[in-house]
């Protein structure tokens, strides 16, 4: 199932759809609902055709206003977070795809990053327990955007498709009832897919000083998501933040299999 969740369209890095995981209720999560990835500057007019003719109508951008733009003080570097730097072209989408822009970070609040930053929590999911705490009012506005997207897949990135997109994927799959280890090896394939995306970039490969922070801290990237979903109510966790029943009702019929009709 994990090979058919890969996208290889062209340009495309660390791509996948949510579809095919178990689900506590027993039916599996809907192909062509949701798609993450990371990343886009390098898709091809092939593998926008390729998106397109997969259902995707929506692209839920997560980055900062500086990773998507050049900028003259880039405040994600102000907060010593990592990043690729802008595309001069800036972000290009075909038509017939929405892009919606829905920053997750709150990269305005420098001393929150400074602080993830300084204890070695980024780039990995040790960050997640203190980001929802502090950052109810953030995830909740990509939920409701994705929510309210027209008809058709969504597809939500940012710059490495590990982090900020793990934690939308971990949110709706666990208001899914996807399976807590299902949610922790989704995590974990970015591992692998990230080295392509890094030698696009001509970027160093962070994938040692991650494995080395996770090390530190005593755990793994899957143990570290699977800490994170211990006692999380996510449903109260999005009710709490102001995402409504219509709104979770949404987000679930989207992602989720109805049961087979008992004849």
């Amino acid at each position: 199932m994990g090979a058919r969740r890969v996208v290889t369209w062209p340009g495309f890095f660390n791509t996948r759809d949510l579809g095919g995981l178990p689900t506590k209720s027993g039916a599996p999560t809907r192909f062509g609902a949701f798609f993450r990835a990371a990343d886009l500057r390098f898709v091809t007019e092939a593998g926008w055709a390729r998106a397109r003719e997969a259902g995707v109508r929506t692209v839920v951008d997560l980055r900062n206003a500086d990773e998507i733009r050049p900028a003259a003080q880039p405040r994600t570097v102000l907060a010593g977070s990592a990043q690729f730097a802008a595309d001069a072209a800036g972000p290009v989408t075909p038509a017939g795809i929405d892009r919606l822009e829905v920053p997750l970070d709150d990269i305005g609040d420098v001393d929150f990053w400074r602080h993830v930053n300084g204890a070695g929590l980024n780039g990995t999911p040790l960050y997640y327990p203190g980001f929802l705490r502090e950052k109810a009012g953030r995830c909740a506005a990509v939920l409701k955007a994705i929510a309210h997207a027209g008809s058709g897949g969504v597809l939500f990135h940012c710059g490495g498709g590990r982090d900020r997109t793990g934690l939308i994927a971990l949110l709706l799959l666990a208001l899914a009832g996807v399976e807590p280890r299902a949610i922790a090896a989704d995590y974990a394939m970015s591992a692998d897919a990230l080295g392509a995306l890094y030698a696009a970039m001509g970027a160093d490969d962070q994938r040692p000083i991650i494995r080395a922070a996770l090390a530190k801290h005593g755990t793994t990237a899957e143990g570290a998501v699977l800490a994170t979903l211990d006692g999380f109510d996510v449903e109260q966790y999005l009710r709490d933040a102001g995402v409504t029943g219509g709104e979770l009702r949404a987000l679930r019929g989207r992602l989720v299999e109805p049961p087979a009709q008992s004849r």
